[in-house]
Formats: C-alpha cells, sequence, structure tokens
C-alpha cells in the first residue's frame, strides 16, 4: 500500500471535533476493505477482527480522527467573524492565519492582525476573544452562509519535506489511523489467533469523549491508544521529547499497564523494529486514560508518533515512523496468544 497516500489523504480532509463526518466516511470506506463487520455509530468508526474465544484477549486499536480548531461565536455588524477554540491552539500562530468556515458552504477567511505600525503592544500575543475572521463579505451576505456554532480549520494542505518527512495539519492523529490502517494491510489474508477491534474515535480533543463511548461497547481486554507526542526540537529536553525517525514512542506510566508496555518493547527488540521510551508521571494525556477505566477497566498502553509542532497547521512527522508503528502493531496482534499463553494469564470470554 502507499502509506504516503493515505496520510497525504487523511492531513487534508477536514473534521474539526464534533464535526468529523467526512473523516467517518473515509476511515469507515478504508476498513471495508479489511472487515465486513464495520459501521459508524454516535460519531466513532469501529471495524471488528476475528472471533472472540475464551481465554484470548479482545485487543483494541485505537486513534482519534479529529482535529483541534475554531469555532464562530458571534457575527458583528461589520461582518466579522468572532472566534473560540475547539481543543488547544497556540494564540501565538492565530494572526493572519488562513482558514476555512464550514458552514452551509466551505468559504476562506483570514484571521485578522493589527499592523506592527498601528499597534501600542507588539509583544501582546492577545487572548482568543482578540482575533476575528475576514471573510471580505457583509455582515448580510456572511450570515447567509455562516451561522454561530460553525466550525473553522486551517487552511493548510499537506506537503512532502525532505528526508521523508511530511508537513500538514492534523497529523495528529491522522498519523496515528494511517499507522492502524497500515498494520491491517500487514495482518490482510493472515489467520490471527485472537480477536480485536478498531476504534477510530471521534472527539478527543475535548476529553476523549469518543473513546469512552466506543470502548464501553467494544469493552476489550487490552486497549493500544495510537497518538502522537512531542517531536524534539531545539532545546527541548531529552527525556520529555522524542526524536524524528527514531520509532514509535511506547508508553510507561503508572495509568498505563507496565505489562502491555514491556511485551511491546520486546517485540520490538525482537523483530528489530526502532522504539523510543516515553516516561509519563500520571495521566497521558491520550484515549488510553479512558481505556484503562472502562467498565471493570482494562490493560491500556500508549504507542506514539513524534511529532513537531502539535496543534499547529504545519505538523511534521516522519513516514519511517508510521510504518514502524504500524509494524509494531501488526507483531503485537500476531504475537498475543504466545505472550499471554507464556504469562499465565487467561481472559475471559466477554
Amino acid at each position: 500500500m502507499d502509506l504516503k497516500k493515505y496520510i497525504f489523504e487523511l492531513s487534508a480532509l477536514r473534521g474539526v471535533s464534533g464535526e468529523e463526518n467526512s473523516v467517518c466516511k473515509y476511515a469507515e470506506n478504508i476498513l471495508k476493505n479489511y472487515t465486513s463487520d464495520c459501521y459508524i455509530k454516535n460519531g466513532n468508526v469501529i471495524g471488528n477482527f476475528g472471533e472472540r474465544k475464551e481465554g484470548t484477549p479482545h485487543i483494541l486499536l485505537d486513534a482519534h480522527m479529529d482535529q483541534v480548531g475554531l469555532i464562530v461565536t458571534h457575527i458583528y455588524e461589520s461582518g466579522f467573524l468572532a472566534i473560540s477554540n475547539i481543543g488547544g491552539i497556540d494564540r501565538r500562530l492565530l494572526a493572519t492565519q488562513q482558514v476555512h468556515i464550514h458552514g452551509r458552504e466551505n468559504i476562506t477567511g483570514v484571521i485578522c492582525s493589527v499592523p506592527p505600525h498601528l499597534s501600542n503592544n507588539e509583544d501582546k500575543i492577545g487572548e482568543i476573544d482578540d482575533f476575528f475572521v475576514d471573510t471580505g463579505l457583509s455582515c448580510e451576505a456572511v450570515s447567509k452562509i455562516v451561522s454561530p456554532g460553525d466550525r473553522i480549520s486551517f487552511s493548510s494542505e499537506p506537503k512532502e519535506l525532505l528526508g521523508g518527512r511530511i508537513t500538514g495539519c492534523a497529523l495528529d492523529d491522522r498519523s496515528g489511523m494511517a499507522a492502524i490502517i497500515y498494520a491491517l494491510e500487514l495482518l490482510k489474508n493472515e489467520k490471527y489467533q485472537c480477536s480485536f477491534s478498531v476504534l477510530f474515535s471521534a472527539q478527543e480533543e475535548l476529553g476523549e469523549r469518543g473513546a469512552a463511548i466506543g470502548a464501553y461497547e467494544i469493552n476489550p481486554d487490552i486497549a493500544i491508544a495510537v497518538d502522537v507526542s512531542f517531536g524534539r526540537c531545539l532545546g527541548d529536553k531529552e527525556y520529555e521529547t522524542g526524536e524524528l525517525g527514531k520509532g514509535p514512542m511506547i508508553g510507561i506510566s503508572p495509568c498505563l499497564s507496565r505489562e502491555v508496555s514491556n511485551h511491546l518493547i520486546n517485540i520490538c527488540k525482537e523483530k528489530n523494529i526502532p522504539w523510543q521510551s516515553e516516561v509519563m508521571n500520571g495521566l497521558t494525556s491520550t484515549n488510553a486514560d479512558r481505556f484503562s477505566v472502562n467498565r471493570g477497566g482494562c490493560k491500556a498502553c500508549t504507542v506514539s508518533i513524534p511529532l513537531k509542532y502539535m496543534h499547529t497547521p504545519a505538523e511534521i512527522i516522519q513516514l519511517d515512523d508510521v510504518e514502524n508503528t504500524g509494524k509494531l502493531l501488526a507483531e503485537y496482534i500476531r504475537n498475543i496468544k504466545f505472550i499471554f499463553m507464556n504469562s499465565g494469564i487467561c481472559f475471559e470470554n466477554r
């Protein structure tokens, strides 16, 4: 499969939290290539693989579909749009950004900025209420297209950089989706000795809401949240970041299953898959936080793709890291029965 093509297509889709419909349809069509048991429910896309059997765990592979963005809160008589953020937005990047407003039709706008010549405080970033969107239309004209509550996404098309790197928006977490799709391609036509589900979840940026309801329905024994984490930039601390090109970051945290973390690490060592550790001292701020306390709980872990400039229109990943993440997930599915037969753990049929 052309992994880069999938990443480009996924990054180009617009799906700000709460309005992931276009991503849902794309994801469902992809899953149909691998299983007939796939569907969209309450904003999530779910695909089921294999038959649940007593004594063998059911695994959940998850990546969230949504992206950070903005929402229209008011239309002024001047035609300018008042906005607020959806998810964590770095306000430093807002001024002069080109955006898409997803109203009755999609239109383009620019986030306003005061020229430095007219500003009394050039260094002030401003609160979110200090920013507005200019569409060039009058209040009457824009009100026919846009309503308060409409979503706004950044206008940024994915592009290929040198060294196998890709830049674009929504790579958090469309690159995680691509890694899972790649794992499914590697597992295609194989007979695996376990059952598993794929969850492409909604509204992660609003508090892992899609993960909560998706995990409740699937009720897994083991859940792996495939997300992104901080790629190392100049001046960053090594122990707080991962290096692009050095493989997936395997989560280690008090709220995660150290057992699953160790299994993933061992697979990387045995299969010569490059990997990095990501040590956290509490919650992970990923869907894994929801999975570990779902119903009666499950063993949860994170596998993250290093990403630079998170929650901006110019996120950067390395293609090799997405590919190696997919390889790790596929090997985990292939080896899960062997892993747990040797650990002496038995799972009841759910």
